[in-house]
């Protein structure tokens, strides 16, 4: 005996138009995370990569010009390796070769000195920038250093060692409090406490957060006008820049240290590195 024919099925019923919206907003959506993730492994770990073989080709040349050459230009030229970056408490192999300048160029080999500002040692502010995130990230973690922890910058002859200064907000109880620790024994606040606005260097302190426009935090006296003091006025102050917060460039993080030694190398040698090279964090 014959069976009986299937039941016929009902037609497929087709998506509506709210179904088609929602299906290719999911789709657009998904290529869109994918795209993003896609950009953030580049911007971490491509350019990365490629700024630490621009870095270690810097470097080298470096290590050349200063065997090598007898003369050195005291005006690096734009691009030009001319000097390097330690900061200790961010571990041995912290260092970096510093470009002459802060165009693309120079900062996607490592830190980058902006032109006109002083020299290592000079009076003045030697003052550098640098990138938070990609290109190496050189000042990745500089909202970690705390006051008193040193920045070192060797050139062709020396080493100088500068150390972050009080930060705003310590330097009311300075003198009882953080300059007690023995790496502060030459580090103190720069304010003038009997001047009212306290004096030349009363708005400069170890960590400041600043708006992108105020490039005064790199003149030879921070945050004053750049003829308020003859050479002889002024200390030797290195400033570090970087964008604020991460993955942000709406404000400037930046960090201000103060020269307080010097160490000659022997000539045609590198020379004993400084004891301050093996500083740690705390």
């Amino acid at each position: 005996m014959a069976s009986d024919p299937p039941p016929e099925q009902p037609p497929a019923k087709k998506p509506g138009v709210g179904v088609k919206i929602a299906r290719g907003v999911g789709e657009v959506l998904v290529t869109l995370g994918i795209v993003i993730l896609l950009f953030v492994f580049y911007v971490l770990y491509v350019t990365n990569w490629m700024s630490a073989g621009k870095q270690a080709e810097a470097t080298d040349k470096l290590d050349d010009k200063w065997r090598n050459e007898r003369a050195l230009n005291p005006e690096p030229l734009a691009g030009e390796s001319f000097a390097r970056l330690y900061i200790p408490s961010f571990g041995v192999d912290y260092k970096y070769a510093i470009q002459e300048g802060t165009g693309t160029e120079s900062l996607d080999l490592g830190p980058g000195h902006y032109t006109g500002t002083a020299m290592p040692g000079e009076p003045g502010n030697f003052a550098i920038a640098g990138h938070r995130d990609g290109k190496g990230a050189p000042f990745n973690d500089l909202d970690l250093l705390e006051s008193c922890d040193s920045i070192i910058a060797e050139t062709a002859d020396s080493f100088y060692v500068y150390r972050v200064l009080p930060k705003k907000e310590e330097v009311g109880h300075w003198a009882n409090g953080p300059g007690k620790r023995p790496l502060c024994g030459k580090v103190q606040p720069l304010r003038a406490p009997d001047a009212p606005d306290g004096g030349l260097y009363g708005d400069t302190y170890g960590q400041e957060i600043v708006d992108p426009s105020q490039g005064e935090v790199i003149n030879p006296i921070p945050n004053r006008p750049e003829d308020a003091a003859p050479p002889a006025q002024q200390a030797a102050l290195l400033t570090l820049t970087t964008c604020h917060p991460r993955f942000s460039d709406r404000e400037r993080l930046i960090i201000h240290a103060v020269l307080v030694k010097q160490y000659a190398k022997a000539e045609g040698k590198s020379g004993e590195l400084p004891k301050e090279m093996t500083e740690a964090q705390g």
